[in-house]
């Protein structure tokens, strides 16, 4: 009889434990991998992270965080938020306008010279992107791949949904010499 007993309260733990892992899974973590090399050098193509799936249930994506977002039914992109509702972007001698104004990329501050070459951004204005918008409309943002020169991203297929974001890259695991909380700025 105790044997039984031992069973059913193994299988009854290891049921909710099961359940527990598919609620954070689902609702509010999920691994991806990163596929390309349009993050280069912030992710390395085959580089495994945790997104957080839960973060903008409470609140909006802010400027420089990396985000997961589905780019078709098949597939989902991984980019970095650079403009936000309301605002006109536009790059002219590698620097971002927000507006008219100059903002610094503090992401770009952590690299060394020779991998400055990847965020390198052509000059382009909003209205120029696909869409045509003066501002970025409420519920989109505008994002780039970090490797600039090698990304496919707002600039070609114009403005993301907010509502398409799977979550916030929050921390790369694998491979383990590349382990890191994501940093936004």
């Amino acid at each position: 009889m105790k044997t039984r007993s031992e069973i059913f309260e193994w299988i009854r733990a290891l049921a909710i434990a099961l359940v527990i892992a598919l609620v954070v899974r689902y609702f509010f973590f999920s691994p991806v991998v990163v596929d390309g090399p349009s993050m280069e050098p912030t992710l390395d193509d085959r580089d495994r992270m945790v997104v957080n799936k839960f973060v903008y249930n409470l609140r909006e994506p802010k400027r420089f965080e990396i985000i997961v977002f589905h780019a078709s039914e098949q597939s989902d992109y991984i980019k970095r938020v650079i403009g936000l509702p309301g605002e006109h972007i536009a790059y002219e001698n590698d620097e971002l306008y927000i507006d008219g104004e100059v903002v610094e990329e503090p992401f770009k501050e952590s690299l060394e010279d020779e991998q400055a070459h990847y965020m390198e951004t052509d000059p382009f204005m909003l209205e120029l992107v696909p869409g045509g918008h003066v501002t970025i409309p409420e519920g989109y943002v505008f994002v780039l791949g970090d490797n600039r020169n090698n990304s496919t991203d707002s600039r070609r297929f114009g403005l993301v949904e907010i509502d398409s974001i799977v979550g916030k890259v929050s921390l790369t695991y694998w491979p383990l010499n590349r382990i890191q909380l994501m940093k936004d700025r």
